[in-house]
């Protein structure tokens, strides 16, 4: 069985240097995946396209994704991830940069699902076929905690734990600019962008979205920012930290080009605590994971001015 035939329709919000970095981008895949997609000629526009071809501002783009050849048949992998917390009922898990959680257009192998059933394979029978054991998420470019479930009743439960705000999450990252309140709710509703379905935004009917903010350091024009996930919209710590003129480093779909960042597949997010109730025990689980070693050479580097 193959995957979806659904062709993404993309427009270019300003101009590029390079077509393979404009998919990376606005697909939230590597550029090596970027590069394959137009190389095998799934990238179509109404000029002829390479690589290193110039995006324009407006510029229209159809995108056929590569399909999984057999949907029905999730893959096994061993995949790089540390597990910091397992009992037969679920895992508490380190996701690194750069990892992507589950199976979709563009990424049907080598992510963290993958790994899952390959360590794990009980995991490979519950809940949607393609996100066994899955009851949140975190974005391919953001590090740090995640949980998973080992069992059908877990996963139902955990899921029920995060819609009814149940668990707190709390988040560091490196921002541009410091916040001229160093503590603060940032609520603005959120929906996706009408010109890029890719994309959310703060926008005027949009759903319900609540950010806490502090600000615990400054660092020569940019910030170390703890922020607690009220609410669980899609990239809505970036977009919210956005909005406040403050985006996220290396975040160039949410502005940080605007203050010479390139794009490079890491976003300066990291889950940094997770609190909740173990739906099968009633104990109260707490666990913190330090940033990896990427999030504290960029701090270094920010102080020293480099």
């Amino acid at each position: 069985m193959s995957g979806t035939n659904t062709l993404i329709e993309l427009a270019a919000d300003k101009d590029y240097d390079r077509l393979d970095t404009f998919l990376a981008e606005r697909l939230c895949i590597s550029r090596t995946k970027a590069q394959k997609l137009i190389s095998s000629k799934n990238v179509r526009s109404n000029v002829k396209l390479k690589t290193s071809s110039k995006v324009t501002a407006g510029q229209r783009f159809t995108v056929k994704p590569v399909e999984s050849p057999n949907l029905t048949e999730l893959k096994a992998e061993d995949v790089a991830f540390d597990v910091i917390y397992e009992d037969p009922h679920l895992l508490v898990i380190n996701k690194p940069a750069g990892l992507v959680v589950h199976p979709a257009p563009g990424n049907w192998e080598h992510t963290l699902v993958n790994g899952l059933v390959y360590r794990y394979p009980e995991i490979r029978n519950i809940g949607h076929r393609l996100r066994p054991g899955i009851v949140h998420r975190l974005d391919s470019p953001t590090s740090g905690l995640m949980i998973a479930a080992r069992t059908e009743k877990v996963s139902f439960d955990l899921q029920k734990l995060f819609s009814e705000r149940k668990v707190n999450k709390t988040y560091l990252a490196i921002a541009h600019n410091v916040p001229a309140k160093r503590e603060g709710i940032l609520s603005g509703p959120m929906d996706r962008d009408p010109d890029n379905f890719t994309r959310m935004v703060v926008i005027e009917g949009g759903k319900p979205a609540l950010t806490g903010y502090r600000v615990l350091c400054g660092m020569n024009g940019h910030s170390l920012v703890e922020c607690k996930l009220f609410t669980g919209r899609m990239h809505q710590i970036r977009v919210h930290m956005s909005a406040l003129g403050c985006p996220l480093v290396g975040d160039t779909m949410y502005g940080a080009q605007n203050f010479g960042d390139e794009f490079t597949g890491r976003i300066y997010l990291h889950s940094w605590k997770l609190e909740f109730t173990h739906p099968a025990t009633g104990e109260r689980m707490s666990f913190r994971q330090t940033v990896p070693h990427d999030f504290r050479g960029m701090i270094a580097r920010i102080r020293l001015g480099a």
